[in-house]
This record gives C-alpha cells, sequence and structure tokens, in this order.
C-alpha cells in the first residue's frame, strides 16, 4: 500500500511534475477518481483544472475489465486483445458503446453544467487519473485532449503496471508515475481509503479550482468584414467564458477607450469573453451623419454578432451587447430583430 488517499497521491505525483511550474499548462482529472488526484497537481502548478470526460467500456459480466472506452468528440479505444480472450461480440461491444455515451452526455450536464471547457489549443495538457490498469481509458483521455488542440501531453497517474508506457503506444508524450509495481492487481490495492467520488465532490472541486484563481486571458487582434469595409476589433477570452460581450460604444469612443477596456478587463476577470470592435472606419467616424445613423450601427452590431457566431472558439458561447449613448440605440435596435438571438442587453445612457 503506498497511499492514503487520493489527496496523498494527488500531492506526491505534484512533486514529480514541478519541472511544468510556470509553462502554459492545463490539468485535467479523469472523473470521478482522477479528480481529487488532479485538484492536487493543479493547485501546486497553480494551473487551471478541467475534466476530461471519458468511459471504460467494461466486459459484459465483468464491467471492471476494460475491453475498450470512449471519450468525448467521438474518440474510441478497443483492446482487441480484451475483447478476443473475452469472447465479446461485435454487438456487446455496440451494445456497450452506445450505454456508455449516455452515460458520458450525462455526466458531461452533470460536471459542467454552463461551464466551458478550458481551451487546449496549443497547451501542455497534464492527464491525471488515480491509477491506470488496462490503459484503455488513459489512451481515450490523451486522444480526446489531442483532438482538443493540445500541443504536448503529460500523463500522469500515482501507480501504474511496470510496462505502463509501453501500452500506451506512444500516445502520450511523457508519462509520469510515483509507483511502477512489477506485481499489480488493481489500483485500489495500493490505497488506504479508495472510496468512490462522489459527483458532488467533483463539482466542487471544479468550482473552487475556478473561484480561487484568475482566469487566463486570451487577447486577439480582430478584423471583422461587413458592408465592404473591415472593422478593426480586440477579442478577448478568458478560459471557460461563460458569454461573449459584443461592445457597442458611443459617439466620440471607440475600442481604444479607457472606460469601455476598463469594463472589459472587469468582465474577463469574472469570466466573460468581450469583443470591443469600432463600429464605424475612420473616414465613416468624420462624417457626422453616419456617427449617428442608428440602423446602419445596428446593422454592423448584428452582422459583428453573427460573425462571433459563426467563430469556432466563440460559437458556442451566448452573445450580450454592451451599448453606450448611440450605441445604445443600436444594441436595442439590433437585439429587436427577429433574427437575433442576443442573451441580454445593457445601455448605458
Amino acid at each position: 500500500m503506498y497511499f492514503a488517499d487520493r489527496e496523498d497521491a494527488g500531492r506526491r505525483l505534484a512533486a514529480r511534475l514541478d519541472h511544468l511550474r510556470g509553462r502554459d499548462v492545463v490539468v485535467v482529472g479523469l472523473p470521478r477518481g482522477g479528480v481529487p488526484v488532479a485538484a492536487e497537481v493543479a493547485d501546486a502548478l497553480d494551473a487551471p483544472l478541467d475534466i476530461c470526460l471519458v468511459r471504460k467500456l467494461g466486459v459484459p459480466g465483468r464491467p471492471e475489465v476494460a475491453m475498450g472506452a470512449i471519450g468525448e468528440g467521438g474518440v474510441r479505444v478497443v483492446n482487441e486483445e480484451v475483447v478476443r480472450l473475452a469472447g465479446v461480440s461485435e454487438g456487446d461491444l455496440a451494445d456497450a458503446e452506445v450505454r456508455e455515451r449516455q452515460v458520458l452526455a450525462d455526466r458531461t450536464r452533470t460536471y459542467r453544467g454552463s461551464r466551458r471547457p478550458v481551451p487546449l489549443e496549443g497547451r501542455t495538457v497534464v492527464v491525471v487519473d488515480d491509477g491506470l490498469a488496462t490503459g484503455a481509458t488513459a489512451l481515450a483521455a490523451c486522444r480526446t485532449v489531442r483532438a482538443g488542440g493540445a500541443a504536448r501531453i503529460v500523463l500522469a497517474v500515482p501507480v501504474a503496471p511496470d510496462d505502463w508506457a509501453a501500452r500506451l503506444g506512444g500516445e502520450a508524450d511523457e508519462t509520469v508515475a510515483v509507483h511502477t509495481p512489477a506485481e499489480f492487481a488493481a489500483v485500489g490495492q495500493f490505497y488506504r481509503d479508495f472510496d468512490q467520488t462522489p459527483d458532488a465532490e467533483v463539482v466542487a472541486l471544479l468550482d473552487r479550482s475556478r473561484a480561487g484563481r484568475a482566469p487566463v486571458v486570451r487577447n486577439t487582434s480582430v478584423r471583422i468584414g461587413v458592408d465592404g469595409v473591415e472593422l478593426p476589433g480586440d477579442l478577448a477570452l478568458p478560459d471557460g467564458a461563460a458569454g461573449l460581450v459584443l461592445f457597442a460604444h458611443g459617439s466620440g469612443s471607440g475600442r481604444d477607450s479607457p472606460r469601455n477596456r476598463a469594463v472589459a478587463g472587469a468582465l474577463n476577470g469574472a469570466g466573460l469573453g468581450t469583443l470591443l470592435f469600432d463600429l464605424l472606419t475612420e473616414a465613416e467616424a468624420a462624417d457626422r451623419a453616419q456617427v449617428f445613423d442608428t440602423p446602419l450601427l445596428a446593422g454592423r452590431l448584428a452582422r459583428v454578432s453573427a460573425w462571433a457566431a459563426r467563430r469556432p472558439e466563440t460559437a458556442a458561447l451566448p452573445r450580450g451587447y454592451f451599448g453606450a449613448s448611440t450605441g445604445a440605440a443600436a444594441a436595442l435596435w439590433a437585439a429587436a430583430a427577429p433574427d437575433d438571438d442576443v442573451a441580454a442587453v445593457v445601455s448605458r445612457g
């Protein structure tokens, strides 16, 4: 027996991962048991914590034995050797996948709620579980985060069989384990306390991680084509953004306004994405008639909103308008359009 419980295992695993401190790291735990371990790692690395949802495909009649696993995004891993030795038919395998896909969807709603997944693109992702036995779920997890855009994958577990790295087939760029015993029957044999982790604990750990650290905000300069012109803008997206606020500034103001930027910064800190952009080009802004042309401004705002709805990183986010002065009129006008799906409007006069 090596570990008192999952928290103890997480702290000892974190000590093996100190070389990742200060890098652009995201820690993802495999629910349920991997999340308490991952939470300790995320705390030690000062990194955001998220989950990687995978489900083991258990052998019929022996659900503890994995014949494969599935993950978000349609990821599927099958252990052909286990399937052959257990005499599992194609029909049994397909039935198991259908059942577990439904469980996966239910767990997604339970654990994520309205949270957006932490962006993985271009980042080092540390995939954490409370241990590894067959490696099926770990393979599915690695493939899931790779599909999410991870640049480098570190698979980290407190305990695994001594041949565990070979089982992964190069799916992880780095593997870290605290213990790799030659005699290995099940993960639970190496824990004093290996009680099942409740769903409520998983949700609480995710909430605590998000509340306890300022979100990482990714800023991107964009140019948005509308009405034959290009409107410059600044898109800011915190990790796990809950929504996107489009700023419709008033006359004499713009995306570089200190007031607008201060408000945007406060919203980013609260976990909301922001899009600051100019409704008019410099040449158009010189024409006072266009500055006060509410239908023109509203049309521009609506088309920028449609642009955000098509952009991959913002497409799933509910959108809100924040309008000031003439921009407030444009926001109300745009929101009133029958095909506008804006979720909220704030007007400042």
